[in-house]
């Protein structure tokens, strides 16, 4: 395994920062989130005359600037590098509302096919955040109940044949041991022991492993490993590599498709094997290239406190004419489009009202014909004379970590009728952990 690049300042570099360094005959190139041109660049390099910069942006994460040669981590840290997000903390709290799961699809990407990297372990970002979502989902599944199917069992039934007798088998069992009653068959049983839900089963085993380990983590997430548990005491836990790789998606069960998704992305993780949790407390481990999305999770954090605050009341990026609003708060006294923004500036200059492309934008949004018709707008008159109240929410780390409890007390941004600026402080951890 190549190792992590610890020359300049690539040892680790914070989101949002912009590092310099010499040229060395080396070509790097701009790194997209999901490997696609039309998603925001993870890292935009600006070649000079003797010199290049690497411009991060919000995405965390590991990646190589040339394969198997040098990689690149990208660290969870605001305010100069002197805190580091609880992007866990972020998670946990959003996800504990089952329908804000649903929309973690974009999230993260992970490049399973290329080289690992390795890291220390304190920096692994990946499994702590792949585990943390796979129990808030495998729990929403549980509440809905484990699906039963039918599956293929072989077993040696004595005076009776059931299904299909397998000749070799029997022989080798039977006939040669003269146990002349006995019969070796295969056939088909309908229950909940179905090569699903013993994937499931043998991931929340690697799981539980997992999190023994970390005492810090496994106390938070103990209560959703103790409420998915009971559920599957029916179900075998083996399960053989060439079964959890031929698991296929089935529409008529969509909610197992992400729990199943996570599971082989976490299995692959380990190499499949629950042994390789035994020597994951070693200072070095070695991870696929992945990118998570801070600003995707900054904008479901908020969510999850609008819903807290407001409950059903908050929609989330409903569809207009012109585009998708971040949250409409659908209100019959004061009716809002809120805007959630993931970037240090309003802190970093406290003088600094708004940012222009942020009013066209949400303006854009107060003007579009569906959005006001969701909030309530629904004829030509009333779409034309009223002016819907705007929110943008920002970070600051020098603010508390709730919401107001009005949106619009808080300050006003001069130039701009009823457009507001909230500020909000995300997590961040007290101390180093053990990751």
């Amino acid at each position: 395994m190549s190792k992590l690049i610890r020359s300049n300042h690539l040892e680790t570099v914070c989101e949002h920062k912009q590092i310099d360094f010499a040229c060395e005959s080396v070509e790097v190139s701009d790194i997209f989130f999901q490997d696609n041109e039309k998603n925001e660049r993870c890292i935009q390099v600006i070649y000079g005359k003797d010199s290049l910069a690497l411009k991060m942006s919000y995405f965390i994460g590991a990646d190589w600037l040339v394969k198997n040669q040098q990689a690149i981590y990208v660290a969870p840290k605001i305010n100069k590098g002197t805190q580091e997000v609880d992007y866990l903390g972020m998670l946990q709290s959003c996800l504990t509302h089952g329908d804000i799961a649903k929309n973690t699809k974009d999230l993260y990407y992970i490049k399973l096919n290329e080289p690992f990297i390795e890291i220390d372990q304190q920096m692994d970002l990946l499994t702590p955040l792949l585990i943390i979502q796979f129990l808030q989902i495998l729990k929403s599944l549980v509440k809905k109940g484990l699906k039963q199917s039918y599956y293929k069992v072989e077993r040696n039934l004595n005076s009776r044949v059931k299904g299909k007798v397998l000749i070799a088998q029997n022989i080798k069992k039977n006939v040669v041991r003269n146990k002349v009653t006995n019969t070796f068959c295969s056939y088909e049983e309908f229950g909940f022991d179905g090569i699903e839900n013993r994937v499931l089963k043998h991931t929340l085993s690697f799981v539980r492993r997992y999190l023994s380990q970390y005492p810090e983590y496994h106390g938070s997430m103990r209560c959703l490993i103790d409420h998915c548990t009971p559920a599957f005491e029916r179900v075998s836990d083996e399960v053989n590599l060439h079964e959890i790789k031929a698991v296929k998606r089935n529409s008529f069960y969509k909610e197992y498709q992400e729990t199943l998704k996570l599971s082989k992305i976490i299995l692959k993780r380990f190499g499949y094997h629950i042994s390789e949790i035994e020597h994951n407390n070693i200072e070095k481990i070695s991870v696929p290239p992945f990118w998570i999305d801070m600003s995707k999770l900054f904008e479901l954090y908020i969510l999850g406190l609008l819903k807290d605050k407001y409950g059903d009341k908050i929609l989330f990026q409903a569809k207009g004419s012109y585009g998708n609003p971040d949250y409409l708060l659908i209100d019959d006294v004061q009716p809002l489009i809120i805007d959630a923004k993931y970037r240090p500036t309003y802190q970093q200059d406290k003088n600094l009202s708004y940012i222009i492309d942020d009013i066209r934008q949400i303006s854009g949004y107060a003007r579009d014909v569906g959005i006001l018709d969701k909030l309530g707008y629904h004829t030509v008159e009333e779409q034309s004379s009223k002016v819907v109240s705007c929110v943008v929410i920002y970070t600051d780390q020098d603010e508390g970590y709730k919401l107001p409890n009005s949106l619009t007390a808080s300050k006003s941004i001069e130039g701009f009728t009823k457009f507001y600026k909230v500020p909000i402080a995300v997590p961040v951890l007290k101390k180093q952990n053990s990751f």
